[in-house]
């Protein structure tokens, strides 16, 4: 039946709809094209945000590899991972399932996350998503962080809280925005679910969106969580923004 399938509909690129051929099977595949402009991070990384950081031969797994950006700002999550560089065909695909009505392409890339943040999870993890306000939810229909979220935790066996957080208030878009101004725009506009304070005591949170650039909202959301009382908390990305690109 399965080779039929494919007879049928041939596997395409995920990036650019391109037929592949041979590979792996399952989502995301990426034709010869597509793969070198998707800069994964498998190498080298730090260890708090997941930014790509030169190669020493340490591998991604070493715990105290640092960016500048982290040892010279309070991250108040533990660590964090991050898929890939929000670059070339990788941007492509993440502003396609955040803007492009494309929720078709969550499990390709989620399969891509599950992969890389399997060292942030164990079997008693909570997985949440940073939480969309009403008002964009209504505008784009789903929040992109949570179909990763989820497929994420389905993948790792863990729990998937997707209302563990709560946007009490509309804040315009991070975009284009300096440091400074994106804590500013975030301060106080993430909470924790008051229905699920009981089960988030003292149990390790992994938070999951499909970028990160400064930070801003990935603390914002770590805090609501400490002050309610969870455990360590670990974050995972779609992609990282990184200043050179």
């Amino acid at each position: 039946m399965k080779g039929a399938l494919r007879l049928l509909y041939p596997p395409q690129c995920v990036a650019c709809s391109t037929p592949v051929t041979g590979g792996a099977e399952g989502p995301g595949q990426l034709c010869p094209a597509c793969f070198p402009e998707t800069r994964f991070i498998t190498g080298a990384a730090c260890a708090r945000c997941g930014v790509p950081l030169p190669d020493d031969g340490t591998g991604a797994d070493d715990p105290t590899l640092t960016c500048d950006d982290c040892l010279s700002m309070a991250r108040p999550w533990q660590r964090g991972r991050a898929a890939m560089v929000y670059s070339g065909a990788g941007r492509k695909l993440v502003l396609a399932l955040k803007h492009g009505d494309r929720p078709d392409l969550a499990p390709a890339l989620a399969a891509w996350l599950a992969r890389t943040a399997a060292p942030l999870i164990d079997a008693d993890t909570i997985v949440a998503p940073i939480p969309l306000h009403l008002r964009r939810l209504l505008k784009r229909r789903y929040n992109q962080a949570a179909l990763i979220s989820a497929r994420v935790a389905r993948t790792h066996k863990a729990l998937h809280l997707p209302d563990l957080l709560l946007r009490c208030r509309h804040t315009p878009g991070q975009d284009h925005r300096g440091v400074g101004d994106r804590f500013a725009n975030i301060a106080g506009a993430l909470a924790v679910n008051p229905r699920r304070v009981a089960a988030l005591r003292d149990r390790p949170v992994l938070l999951v969106d499909d970028v990160m650039a400064s930070g801003a909202t990935m603390a914002a959301a770590t805090d609501a969580l400490l002050a309610a009382g969870s455990g360590p908390v670990s974050v995972a990305v779609l992609a990282r923004s990184v200043k050179d690109d």
